[in-house]
């Protein structure tokens, strides 16, 4: 797949997983797709495509093969991560378009034979003697205990299953390519480079700016007015704090259906400690031995920063009436009985603009300046370059180390990265992203050579050198050319795949039901 570009390899991995599903949902263990004739899901579906329900036995189903598979992989992810990456509806299309395909089997007539669906149930491992061999008596046992099918039930699923992937492989016969096709992907894929390039950024010299002298200050501040206003209102919540205390708590754990008298037995918990902590007993302490709440028992109870917004009120106006080193009378939550400690209080602040233009100036100031040393260093270095001095002379990374930006650290100073081979086809360098104007001039030059500008990416300034310059020959075209063909193939394929399942959710009626997803994921995916 080394032709694919990262849309091409994603959509083939996404067809890899149309044949997983197959495979799985349909096959053993399914229970099929239901047909309710009703155009919205039920409570018990996920989606109904074309009046036929996905039940969510069959989502749940597939939802843990796709955590399980990752965790194979050695990606155990939490599921409440996997679901913010959108990978439960990605599970969800998977099985609307194994639908949609199966469906279309039917319109088709595509029916498989009798001994391709009697090869693959003889393939089955589950239907396997000790032998290794199919057994017909275990293969009505693991139907009749395991399936919850009978033969006829099980075998015409499969059939079902069998027809949508031939269905599927009709499309896919479509994707012809011709030599000329094949001969533009050499062009575009044979057009390669390698750079050497190093960021310079603002961050990295923003402590060597002086601050400003009281005249500088001043007329910096009478020419950016309307970007000091815009900071402020963009970072008005930094200037507009309210009312915050430091504090401590015990938790005496409350159930929601308890009983009168154990919330006084509760209640009366907490006024003994209360007493203890009246005699002088250290509130961390008794925190960390007595407290219900395992978030933070460990830490002597400690909460951190708490705005009274965040807090139930009864407990926020008892804790917030308190001086600093005071501790509260019991007070009941819906988790049970809380004694507060506060350790610290500050004042809400509410500073106007006037109140903090020189602040704000002084740290545009500096910000300006930074970006100014930076350009200047990136200048210098291009010209050390362009002397013959490389970057990697200019800015060695330690020997067995990784630069900072390849090991996601913060970048203190220059350093020298060297990229992948990439390709022409993108706007996009290896570890800087989108980088148009940087492509632009890599693969104007004829050969290795230091690109003669400064570029601009994000907030780096970027000096590059190219180090491998590879172009597209009559020589490498033969050597690579039934590789390429069988590639441009598989992109095609994608292609034509993709745009027949559109073409299938566009003339059909596919309602999806996303509570019902809720409900089998849970809040915390």
């Amino acid at each position: 797949m080394d032709g694919l570009n990262p849309r091409k390899l994603f959509s083939l991995l996404f067809i890899i997983g149309i044949a997983v599903v197959f495979t799985l949902q349909f096959g053993p263990g399914s229970n099929g797709f239901a047909d309710t004739g009703s155009a919205a899901p039920t409570a018990s579906a996920v989606a109904t495509v074309n009046g036929k329900e996905i039940p969510l036995r069959d989502f749940s189903m597939a939802w843990s093969r796709q955590m399980n598979f990752l965790r194979s992989q050695g990606n155990p992810i939490p599921e409440s991560v996997a679901r913010q990456f959108g990978l439960d509806k990605q599970v969800l299309d998977r099985l609307v378009n194994a639908e949609l395909l199966a469906q279309s089997a039917e319109r088709h007539g595509i029916t498989p034979s009798d001994e391709e669906l009697r090869k693959l149930i003889h393939e089955n491992t589950d239907f396997h003697s000790k032998e290794g061999a199919f057994d017909f008596a275990r293969y009505q046992q693991v139907l009749r205990d395991f399936y919850r099918r009978t033969p006829q039930e099980y075998e015409q699923e499969l059939r079902r299953q069998m027809a949508a992937q031939k269905m599927m492989d009709v499309v896919r016969t479509g994707a012809v390519v011709s030599d000329d096709e094949v001969r533009a992907r050499y062009e575009k894929e044979g057009n390669q480079a390698k750079l050497v390039f190093a960021r310079f950024l603002p961050t990295m010299y923003a402590d060597k700016v002086p601050a400003p002298t009281a005249a500088q200050l001043a007329a910096f501040q009478k020419a950016h007015e309307k970007e000091i206003a815009d900071y402020y209102s963009a970072n008005s919540f930094v200037y507009n704090v309210p009312e915050r205390i430091r504090a401590r708590q015990i938790l005496v754990k409350v159930a929601p259906d308890a009983t009168a008298e154990q919330k006084a037995q509760a209640k009366a918990k907490a006024e003994g400690l209360r007493k203890e902590l009246e005699g002088g007993k250290d509130f961390a302490t008794l925190a960390k031995a007595s407290s219900d709440d395992d978030a933070t028992k460990l830490k002597g109870g400690e909460l951190g920063w708490v705005e009274r917004t965040t807090w139930d009120p009864a407990l926020a106006d008892a804790a917030f009436a308190l001086k600093a080193g005071e501790v509260t009378q019991p007070v009941e939550s819906a988790l049970g009985i809380h004694l507060v400690k506060v350790e610290e209080k500050k004042d809400a602040q509410a500073r106007k603009l006037d109140d903090v233009k020189g602040e704000i100036a002084t740290s545009l100031y500096k910000q300006e300046q930074a970006k100014g040393l930076a350009k200047a260093e990136a200048d210098k270095a291009l010209a050390a370059a362009k002397a013959g001095k490389s970057l990697k002379e200019q800015f060695p990374v330690p020997a067995g180390q990784q630069p900072a930006l390849l090991r996601f650290e913060a970048e203190t100073k220059p350093e020298a990265v060297e990229t992948d081979s990439f390709t022409a086809q993108g706007d996009s360098v290896p570890h800087l992203g989108p980088a148009p104007g940087l492509v632009k001039s890599t693969f104007e030059a004829k050969g290795p050579a230091v690109l003669d500008e400064v570029f601009t990416v994000g907030e780096a300034n970027i000096v590059a050198q190219v180090v491998e310059r590879e172009k597209p020959d009559t020589a490498g075209f033969d050597k690579r050319k039934e590789e390429l063909r069988t590639q441009a193939r598989q992109a095609k394929q994608i292609e034509l795949t993709e745009s027949f399942l559109k073409s299938l959710k566009k003339s059909g009626n596919v309602v999806t039901n996303t509570e019902a997803i809720d409900s089998v994921l849970g809040s915390a995916g």
